[in-house]
């Protein structure tokens, strides 16, 4: 008797490693174009619109990025990168709401944990290995 190995689908566990690998890709472009926009705020006075809309593309990007983690879970995977995914979607909210305050004695330090939360789930993502 012979056995085949499952073929991987989109939605199985190798979707599931490049949804988690893509969200968090995508969160760290959204973080280098905060960096960006934060430093021209910070060197030359100029409307803070282009930051505030990579705030929001911060929000969609690790919101996605919770949501791959918690299929990454459901489909057997380790919960601590959920758990994480959920503290740096929280704590984006939180960035945004000292930043529109204009304390920035709290907000560039959380602008680092928050990197810290995303750059740490993207290097997790990047060392799991889809099913071949």
């Amino acid at each position: 008797m012979t056995r085949t190995q499952p073929v991987p689908t989109r939605t199985g566990p190798t979707g599931i490693v490049r949804a988690v690998q893509a969200t968090a890709a995508l969160s760290v472009l959204a973080l280098l174009w905060q960096s960006v926009t934060a430093g021209q705020l910070l060197t030359e006075p100029q409307d803070p619109a282009l930051h505030g809309a990579g705030a929001i593309a911060l929000h969609i990007a690790t919101g996605l990025l919770l949501i791959a983690t918690v299929l990454h879970v459901r489909a057997g995977g380790a919960r601590w990168p959920a758990v994480l995914a959920a503290a740096v979607f929280v704590a984006t909210f939180v960035q945004a709401a000292v930043g529109s305050d204009g304390n920035m004695a709290a907000h560039v330090p959380g602008a680092l944990v928050v990197t810290v939360g995303v750059v740490w789930l993207t290097a997790w993502a990047f060392r799991r290995q889809p099913a071949a």
